[in-house]
């Protein structure tokens, strides 16, 4: 086990961790982060979805150690209780959070599309959110919401 370096959600903390801990392990277990969440274990739902210098990562195939030059953004970080982020505001007002269990990487994803395409097409907005699946199928509710930010400015 060594000590990591790691900037999450704009705190610093220094972990100690195993070489080979995954970053979920390391939010979930030692920074109670909890809104990444645990699932298929491969990089094939979404779940677990967290930026890293602005860029979607999956959290469940990212070693912590590998994070520490990067800044980690989880859901955690994305807006708060009392004013949430635009993306978040947009999921409650078009429905597209159902079970919520996919919502934090969905919302991840939604940000960092309209970080990188403010005012996104169709295309890029399945594109942008390809890598996240819905157990409830609330795509069309989610895919409304972006389409209501794509005609708004940042």
């Amino acid at each position: 086990m060594t000590a990591v370096q790691l900037v999450v959600n704009g705190t610093a903390h220094e972990v100690v961790a195993p070489e080979d801990e995954r970053l979920l392990t390391t939010l979930r277990e030692r920074l109670n982060l909890t809104g990444a969440k645990l699932v298929c274990e491969r990089g094939e739902c979404g779940a677990c979805t967290v930026l890293l210098d602005g860029k979607l990562a999956y959290s469940c195939l990212t070693l912590t150690h590998a994070c520490a030059a990067q800044r980690v953004t989880t859901v955690e970080g994305v807006g708060s209780p009392d004013q949430l982020h635009r993306v978040q505001q947009a999921f409650l007002r078009h429905d597209a959070a159902q079970c919520g269990f996919c919502t934090p990487g969905q919302v991840l994803a939604a940000v960092a599309l309209l970080e990188s395409h403010p005012h996104p097409t169709d295309d890029e907005i399945t594109r942008g959110m390809s890598g996240n699946l819905c157990r409830c199928g609330t795509y069309p509710n989610i895919r409304s919401a972006l389409r209501s930010l794509a005609g708004e400015s940042a």
